[in-house]
């Protein structure tokens, strides 16, 4: 007897089909799963023997062999126990042979029979819709999730029996469906710029990072603002779209991080690591794949606080993501790529005291282990930072001001304004910001005028910029312009774009 069930693997955000062939033929009582299954999957062979007999069905004492085709693709995962014991129900003749025809399904079977979720079920559900299925039967738990998906029939379940009853027409289950594809506005929600004394200067610097998708490091000493300052930057960031926010949720939801009852992710993230963090936990990897810190902050921003005391091999990974806008993770059985398209903001202590040039509180290390401690930070890192800034410790005339600081909902009027003159600006070039401007778009939508390269050739000169510092020092002014409203950026655009190149400034001054 023969059954054939349909379910679906991951290559990292992307689902490819599986069959779950199974025949049950005479001769001595075994089970046997073949087709590159891992550990994972072949430990199913128990959870599926006790949850099928526990929900009340016999489980059949002959040779029962599982296929998973194709042969050549590791399996992994617990994702395959509900079709796995449903095949082996089908084949026993206690479901109909062709009730699962056209439906695709995915679970992890308890020993009792209840279904639990399992992880990357909204990349399953696309990936079953782009496959041609109609129909997905998933854990209850991740209904919500999959159902996202437009024109894809979820059918949640709690247990094998609820399934097994659902194909033999004894109790169907009814589908269910996300209807609304509205993201639903942040604006209210989490810390504001409104909070923040002072810092007039670092909030401009923010607000340009922000208009323009650029990576910002701030240098100050301790309790001078910068991780206050950090954590309100996602409010002054446009609203997701659909689009943004379906990429995300697809990354928390294989790396398991996906909120209870959330069908999507409505905010843009916020990772904050801490420095003792590895190579692999921030840019992703592991045995079996998984995405990283720089993933999980796509489309949102990656708060490095207290940077150099990162270890310099860790950071240094981080370059061919911020460069790409993607991971690259290669193991033996296969590649896999996760976008990470984040907004990187770090921030550092000017020496291992944190007071060096502090006008109130004195250094206790000398200027060579200030710079010492600023050099850990490697070169080719810091020029893809757009933009370096200083944040001074506040006077007590600032601390007890009470004028009223500008709202983060004022500054996000300006951002959107920016931000939408870039979209329109790039539509047809496939970017969406000025921080993605690469090679030729560079010389195309960046012109100087004559007043404008004068300043930045003697920039050039003295603080001796690399070739990506230039390009950068040009990115930041175009974003400058574009807050301005204007569409040709004139020399106080380029002066104040290279204001934000405060440590090449440090360096060699």
């Amino acid at each position: 007897m023969f059954s054939r069930v349909s379910t679906c693997g991951l290559l990292g955000l992307d689902g490819y089909h599986i069959q779950i062939e199974t025949d049950i033929s005479n001769g001595i009582p075994n089970f046997d799963i073949v087709g590159l299954a891992d550990m994972s999957v072949k430990e199913a062979r128990e959870r599926v023997r006790a949850a099928i007999k526990n929900s009340g069905f016999e489980f059949p004492v002959r040779r029962i062999t599982v296929n998973l085709a194709p042969a050549d693709t590791r399996k992994e995962g617990s994702g395959f126990d509900l079709p796995l014991a449903l095949g082996i129900l089908a084949s026993a003749r206690v479901i109909p042979s062709n009730a699962m025809e056209g439906t695709m399904l995915a679970g992890e079977l308890a020993l009792d029979g209840r279904v639990r979720p399992v992880a990357g079920m909204l990349c399953k559900a696309i990936a079953a819709r782009e496959l041609g299925f109609k129909k997905f039967m998933v854990p209850a738990r991740n209904a919500c999730e999959a159902s996202v998906v437009r024109e894809l029939e979820i059918y949640p379940v709690k247990t094998l029996k609820e399934a097994v009853e659902h194909f033999t027409g004894a109790s169907p289950i009814a589908s269910e469906h996300f209807e609304n594809s509205a993201i639903p506005n942040s604006d209210g929600l989490g810390d504001d710029f409104s909070e923040v004394r002072g810092q007039k200067n670092a909030k401009r610097a923010l607000e340009v990072a922000a208009s323009g998708g650029h990576n910002i490091i701030m240098i100050g000493s301790p309790g001078s603002g910068k991780t206050m300052l950090a954590r309100r930057i996602p409010s002054i960031l446009p609203d997701l779209t659909f689009e943004e926010s379906l990429e995300i949720t697809k990354i928390y939801s294989v790396a398991g991080r996906l909120p209870p009852n959330s069908p999507l992710i409505a905010q843009r993230p916020f990772r904050s690591p801490h420095h003792t963090i590895s190579a692999v936990g921030l840019v992703g990897g592991g045995r079996i794949p998984r995405p990283g810190e720089v993933s999980l902050a796509h489309h949102g921003v990656l708060f490095l606080d207290e940077i150099p005391e990162f270890p310099r091999q860790t950071l240094d990974v981080l370059r061919q993501p911020i460069e790409d806008g993607f991971a690259s993770i290669s193991r033996l059985n296969a590649s896999v790529t996760y976008p990470c398209s984040f907004m990187l903001v770090a921030a550092a202590n000017p020496c291992k005291c944190g007071y060096y040039g502090d006008p109130t509180k004195h250094c206790t290390c000398s200027q060579k282990d200030a710079e010492n401690y600023l050099s850990r930070l490697s070169g080719p890192l810091m020029d893809r930072i757009d933009i370096h800034i200083q944040v001074p410790s506040l006077t007590y005339k600032e601390i007890d001001g009470t004028e009223a600081a500008e709202s983060s909902g004022e500054i996000k009027k300006r951002v959107n304004a920016a931000r939408k003159l870039q979209q329109e600006r790039y539509k047809s070039y496939g970017i969406f910001c000025n921080a993605h401007l690469k090679g030729p778009m560079i010389r195309e939508f960046c012109r100087l005028d004559s007043e404008g390269r004068r300043i930045l050739r003697a920039a050039f000169d003295k603080l001796g910029l690399s070739v990506r510092a230039y390009d950068r020092i040009l990115k930041v002014a175009r974003t400058v312009a574009d807050l301005d409203g204007e569409e040709l950026f004139h020399s106080k655009h380029i002066a104040e774009a290279i204001q934000y190149r405060s440590l090449d400034r440090i360096v060699r001054v």
